[in-house]
Order: structure tokens, then C-alpha cells, then sequence
């Protein structure tokens, strides 16, 4: 069985004061819960401090982004070399930084190359709009996004990626997919193609996580999915209570209790 991971994604939330306060609720929530990666990912400023209020604390840090490379002018960007020791995971491709901000299949591949090559590890983001859904073209459009990111990408180093599949219509709108949809989506537009792309086992390594308006009173319908190992959280990641329940009753969902 795949260990669970669950993450929670700050976007542009909390200030460097309210990022340690949470953390610091969070660290006694989560006290004791294992079989279990648990990580946060806070905006940029607030890294370090986070970081060293989670010492002693199995729960992961995360950055949100990265550009993929070392240095440069690149006004407003980060490095991986910077994060290099800083943090343990990276988002890369969330719907957001492709559909706002403009990034490509392209940028994304060359991102994952990068976070891996400077010991990260990539949570890479797929997923389809409303219009696509509704036009039946989730699959092509997922599993182009997956062909896209994991270009040249050896199969030793894919089984370090986790990615989370978020329909866009879902992020934030509190109407998440349906739980069997879901589990469908990622074995057709995920693991089949990674099977193609490398092979079955490959495929089967890698851990898939959903997200997508996930809360305390549905993540057990998406944990308890064959093909779902564990949520990108958002909003209900901003509190400890919530983000702690979720990560409780959505390993207890993955595990089968």
C-alpha cells in the first residue's frame, strides 16, 4: 500500500506571526499520528520561521512554486538552490500559476527537472477546467499535462513525484468531484499513462493525491478510493483543527478503518 500524504497549501495566506501559530497548533494536533506524511506550504516569507518552529515534528515543509533556475534576473522569483535544505517538497503546475500567471507544460517539466535534481520533492499539479470536463476532455487533457511534466524524466526518479490531481472547477469553489470520478480520472488519465510512459509498477509507486474543495466531512470519500493516497489541501489547511481532522480521518479512510 501506498502511505498516505497529505499537504495543505497556504496560497497567499497567513503572515510570518500567524504561520507559526498555526503550525504550533498543528504540531500538538498531529502529535502522535503516524503511517502518514504530513507537510505545509506556506508562502515564501514565511519558510524559515515556519521551519524552525516544526523542529521535533514529523510534519513536511513545502514551497508553493520555484523558478527552474539557479540564479539570474529573474525579478520576484526563488531558486531551487535557495530552497535546497530549506524545505522538503515543492508545488509545481498548480491550476492557479498555469492559469493566472501563464506558466506551460513546458515551464512545469523544466521546474520537476530542476526540484529533483536539487534534492526536492515535486507535488505536481493536473487538471481540467469546467469547459473540458464538460466536454468529456478530462482524460486527454490530464494526461497530456502528465505527458508533459514527465518528459525525459528517468523512471527511478518519477517514483519521487507525487501528484495531486485538482479539477479546476472543484479548487475552492466548495463543489469538489465525486469520489469515484475522481478515483476513475486518475487511474485513466494517471496511472494508465504513467504505465505507458514507463511501466506498471512505475504507475503503481507513485502516489496520486486529490484536491479540491477536500474538508473534514468529505475526505474520507476521496481517501477511501482505491487510486487517491491523499489531499492538497487549501482553504481548510488555514486551520489547525481543520487540517488536523483531515489528516486523521482521511488515514484512518486510506487504511481501511
Amino acid at each position: 500500500m501506498r502511505k498516505a500524504f497529505i499537504a495543505g497549501n497556504w496560497k497567499m495566506h497567513k503572515t510570518v506571526s500567524e504561520a507559526v501559530d498555526l503550525v504550533t497548533a498543528l504540531k500538538g494536533a498531529l502529535e502522535g499520528v503516524e503511517d502518514c506524511d504530513v507537510a505545509v506550504c506556506p508562502p515564501f516569507v514565511a519558510l524559515d520561521p515556519v521551519r524552525g518552529s516544526l523542529e521535533g515534528s514529523t510534519i513536511g515543509l513545502g514551497a508553493q512554486n520555484m523558478h527552474w533556475e539557479e540564479e539570474g534576473a529573474f525579478t520576484g522569483a526563488v531558486s531551487p538552490t535557495m530552497l535546497q535544505g530549506m524545505c522538503d517538497y515543492v508545488i509545481l503546475g498548480h491550476s492557479e500559476r498555469r492559469t493566472i500567471f501563464g506558466e506551460t507544460d513546458e515551464w512545469i517539466n523544466k521546474k520537476l527537472h530542476a526540484a529533483l535534481s536539487h534534492g526536492l520533492l515535486p507535488i505536481v499539479c493536473v487538471g481540467e477546467n469546467l469547459e473540458q470536463n464538460e466536454a468529456g476532455e478530462t482524460v486527454a487533457v490530464c494526461g497530456g499535462q502528465v505527458r508533459a511534466a514527465f518528459e525525459d524524466v528517468a523512471a527511478d526518479r518519477a517514483v519521487e513525484v507525487t501528484i495531486a490531481y485538482e479539477p479546476i472547477w472543484a479548487i475552492g469553489t466548495g463543489v469538489p468531484a465525486h469520489g469515484e470520478d475522481a478515483n476513475d480520472i486518475i487511474r485513466r488519465a494517471i496511472r494508465d499513462v504513467l504505465a505507458d510512459l514507463y511501466d506498471e509498477d512505475v504507475a503503481e509507486a507513485i502516489r496520486v493525491q486529490y484536491g479540491g474543495s477536500v474538508k473534514p466531512h468529505n475526505v474520507v470519500e476521496f481517501l477511501s478510493q482505491k487510486e487517491i493516497d491523499g489531499a492538497l489541501v487549501g482553504g481548510a489547511s488555514l486551520k489547525a483543527d481543520d487540517f488536523s481532522e483531515i489528516v486523521k480521518k482521511g488515514l484512518a479512510a486510506h487504511l481501511g478503518e
